[in-house]
């Protein structure tokens, strides 16, 4: 079996690394992939080390789609690789998440009589005005194999029609990542790290990302936000490497953040588990945050109305606080006094959920 394993943008790769590194453990050589990069989000920082940190080969294909509208670069992507797939007859598509190139390249695969396997299949938020939702529902949509992380996931899929014996609940392979990487760091010296100093300074503190459309891109809701966690910051340092968008609404807005914010450039991975995993806290917008905390007990805080990954909330340590100020604040008091939610590791998030993909591809 041939499999064309596609990611689009950086946290892709951290969620087809495990995979990869599975099937190239496996003594059986009938399956076979090749690594396309549509360049959805390209990276200039995504270099050799990079691939080697992850611990796999560089991509076999950049398809260089660049930005430009979701319509645009979807377009770019699909025509760019339909000639990948024509080039190579793979028997199989492996697509992760919820990007573009997620969407993109399922479509090209489904209209070759190619098949699809989507990992981290049947996630919803329900919430159609975020485009992730669309790319997450046309892509279960014409999906042959259904690898989902969680429980929730199943049943959303067995709500929509599914073929039950196409759905393969199999853990999360970000996790797999996780605490693949989580283990090389911890048995580092502090000196290998770039902001060893500032933690080592800032002793107690809290992490942050921020970069959703919906939060970032209305002047009110940003400033409400930031003004939150200005508040917070003035007890409690935050370390905040700013997104790209966000600097850019902040700026437009003149939004100032407070000195006891510490604004950093874009980490990488290794850069931001280093930080994160000994936080206080973590105040997020993203999905994949909410999923790692809890895979290694973080307090985490959803600054979102809904969440596409319930498991985190209903049993991991994340807590959805919505995105007003007030109730932004009043978390952090909960927390400061004492107050911890108490979460637990979610079913086969044990590291293997790579192992269990493989398998299943590998049975056909």
């Amino acid at each position: 079996m041939k499999i064309i394993i596609v990611a689009g943008a950086r946290p892709n790769f951290m969620k087809i690394a495990p995979i990869i590194r599975a099937i190239e453990k496996r003594e059986e050589k009938d399956l076979s992939y090749k690594l396309v990069h549509t360049g959805q989000h390209y990276d200039f920082n995504m270099s050799e080390t990079f691939f080697e940190d992850l611990g796999i080969p560089k991509p076999d294909y950049f398809l260089n789609a660049g930005g430009g509208s979701h319509s645009d670069q979807t377009a770019k992507i699909m025509v760019a690789f339909e000639t990948v797939c024509l080039e190579e007859k793979p028997d199989v598509v492996l697509v992760v998440g919820d990007v573009n190139s997620t969407l993109a390249c399922s479509i090209v695969a489904k209209k070759l009589v190619v098949k699809v396997a989507h990992v981290e299949a049947g996630l919803r938020s329900f919430d159609l005005a975020m485009p992730e939702e669309i790319n997450r529902m046309v892509t279960d949509a014409i999906t042959d194999y259904f690898f989902t992380t969680e429980k929730n996931a199943d049943q959303n899929l067995l709500n929509e029609g599914k073929n039950k014996d196409h759905i393969h609940f199999v853990g999360h392979v970000m996790i797999d990542n996780l605490l693949y990487q989580h283990e090389k760091i911890i048995s580092c010296d502090d000196s290998e790290f770039q902001y060893a100093a500032l933690k080592k300074e800032l002793g107690e503190y809290i992490f942050m990302t921020l970069h959703r459309p919906s939060n970032v891109d209305d002047k009110d809701k940003l400033e409400e936000i930031i003004g939150a966690l200005n508040t917070i910051a003035e007890e409690t340092p935050i370390v905040f490497p700013v997104h790209p968008r966000t600097e850019k609404m902040l700026e437009k807005f003149g939004i100032v953040l407070s000195d006891r914010i510490k604004k950093l450039a874009p980490l990488g991975f290794k850069d931001a588990l280093y930080l994160w995993k000994d936080a206080l806290c973590v105040f997020t917008d993203s999905g994949g945050l909410q999923e790692e905390t809890t895979g290694i007990g973080v307090p985490c805080f959803t600054i979102r109305e809904n969440t596409e990954r319930p498991v985190t909330v209903e049993e991991g340590t994340n807590i959805l606080v919505g995105t007003s100020g007030a109730a932004i604040v009043k978390e952090y008091k909960k927390l400061k006094s004492g107050v911890k939610k108490a979460g637990r590791i979610p079913d086969l998030w044990d590291g293997k959920a790579a192992e269990r993909i493989v398998d299943v591809l590998f049975a056909g």
